[in-house]
């Protein structure tokens, strides 16, 4: 029994992680088997992994090193707890993957999107995801919903320029144009119950047409 692996991409203030736990609520409430996960993170190594990576104190932090680091965490995630999910036939929604690194390490940060593909495919041995919904928004209005949360977690990534928030949308363009039949892109430029409602819709789409039911897969 094969599940299916669903990723939630965006730029920094996107909303998608609100969405991402308020659908997986929703798609549970209908049946089915959920998982809820983020990177980096999701478990004990990859969180710790995380910890460096975002630690506003690291500045010095080199863009290679950046770009392996969130490989490593991504490698120990999807065996420890992204494979097994999968193997168990569960849905598996996560917040950012692979498209994370291409998008920031490898276009934003100049590393090259093919080079930090390859960095991850030695990560994840053609692990792909089989949806993704990207979240679009403009960097600037992103980044006012940010300052305007004051709950919201603070990172390294909060400090960079917006230039360099501008080059993570630009992207973001370039891979739906790259990946079209997995990269789905959502208008998270509205209020949060009409993204949530395009999301589900797309994720309730993709699983009725391969016959998938609340309850069981």
């Amino acid at each position: 029994m094969s599940g299916y692996f669903i990723t939630f991409e965006g730029g920094e203030g996107a909303g998608k992680t609100s969405i991402l736990h308020s659908l997986g609520k929703k798609l549970q409430d209908q049946g089915f088997d959920v998982v809820i996960t983020r990177e980096p993170g999701g478990i004990d190594i990859a969180e710790k992994i995380r910890n460096i990576i975002l630690n506003p104190e690291h500045t010095a932090m080199d863009g290679r090193t950046e770009a392996l680091l969130y490989a490593a965490a991504r490698r120990q995630h999807l065996v420890e707890k992204v494979q097994p999910a999968l193997e168990e036939g569960k849905i598996i929604l996560c917040d950012r993957f692979i498209d994370s690194s291409l998008a920031y390490q490898g276009y934003a940060r100049g590393l090259g999107i093919d080079e930090v593909f390859s960095i991850n495919q030695f990560a994840i041995q053609n692990s792909m995801p089989d949806l993704t919904l990207l979240f679009d928004i403009e960097p600037r209005k992103g980044l006012e919903r940010i300052a305007a949360n004051k709950d919201r977690e603070r990172n390294r990534l909060d400090l960079e320029t917006i230039a360099f928030h501008e080059k993570v949308y630009e992207a973001y363009q370039i891979l739906v144009k790259r990946f079209p039949e997995r990269i789905q892109v959502i208008n998270a430029d509205q209020v949060f119950d009409d993204v949530e409602k395009d999301s589900l819709s797309l994720i309730t789409q993709y699983l009725n047409n391969h016959n998938v039911k609340g309850g069981f897969l």
